[in-house]
């Protein structure tokens, strides 16, 4: 080993294949270490992207109970207000009804004055 170390072509290069080696070593590491570092920043920004769709899908989904909330409260209203106007035709078919049963001129073949105001309350 001595006789080796000894040689001047041997010993240099013997000295540049340290040098090479630590150089690969010091790249390997640096490579490492900006991968680690790009991976934490990456997992970051990724995590950030998570709570943030996260955080959107919530607020649509609030949103969308508001509004169907609020279309079943117009639908229940609307129903409503059908089934009264549905009733007071109901009451007015039945007073016209009775009106037309107790009408002495309901056998004529044409139309009487009270034949008339019945039909022109329907309108």
């Amino acid at each position: 080993m001595i006789a080796l170390l000894a040689n001047k072509t041997a010993a240099k290069a013997i000295a540049a294949l340290i040098l090479v080696l630590s150089l690969m070593a010091g790249a390997w590491w640096i490579h490492g270490k900006g991968y680690a570092s790009a991976e934490a920043h990456y997992t970051a920004i990724i995590a950030a992207e998570h709570a943030a769709n996260a955080q959107a899908d919530a607020d649509e989904q609030r949103r969308q109970t508001i509004a169907n909330n609020a279309a079943k409260k117009r639908e229940a209203e609307a129903i409503a207000e059908l089934e009264a106007q549905e009733a007071e035709n109901l009451e007015l078919r039945r007073k016209l009804a009775s009106e037309a049963r107790q009408d002495p001129a309901a056998g004529q073949p044409s139309l009487g004055a009270s034949s008339v105001q019945r039909i022109n309350q329907i309108r």
